[in-house]
């Protein structure tokens, strides 16, 4: 797996990421720029086992649930370098987060992410959601790169 063909299906993220379903909240990848953006899509379903849902609401994916689908796409940018394919990497923090709208059954929320500062072993991320054109989160992720996984033969 040297190359990617865009876009990227759920089966080609499943070889990029370690996260299986459920929890695995990127349905597909539409552009990547090595070292520098990424843009994916998560399609919002009635059937999300992680829907908020009250009497008399509508439902609600939860906003920690988008943050993590942003996550997953940046971290997706970042191991999709050869060099980074067989390490794993570490969530470890967030700042400025700011939920701007909810997100909901139907909704095809394009998630974006850029390179803030990338060294070898650490870096940053902005990330930002949207659905229909309008910003519904932002905020900058710092993330940790760990040793080369090595894989049991």
């Amino acid at each position: 797996m040297d190359t990617l063909t865009l876009p990227l299906d759920y089966t080609a993220i499943e070889r990029i990421l370690p996260h299986r379903y459920p929890f695995l909240l990127v349905d597909r990848i539409a552009e990547l720029e090595p070292d520098k953006r990424i843009v994916g899509i998560k399609n919002v379903t009635m059937n999300e086992r992680f829907l908020s849902r009250q009497p008399g609401n509508s439902p609600v994916f939860p906003s920690t649930m988008l943050t993590e689908a942003v996550a997953q796409v940046g971290a997706i940018l970042i191991l999709s370098k050869p060099a980074n394919r067989e390490r794993l990497i570490y969530f470890m923090g967030i700042e400025r987060v700011r939920y701007l709208k909810p997100v909901h059954p139907g909704d095809t929320v394009e998630i974006e992410a850029r390179v803030k500062r990338l060294r070898s072993r650490m870096g940053q991320l902005q990330g930002f959601a949207r659905v229909n054109g309008q910003m519904v989160v932002e905020g900058t992720m710092t993330f940790a790169l760990g040793p080369t996984v090595k894989s049991e033969t």
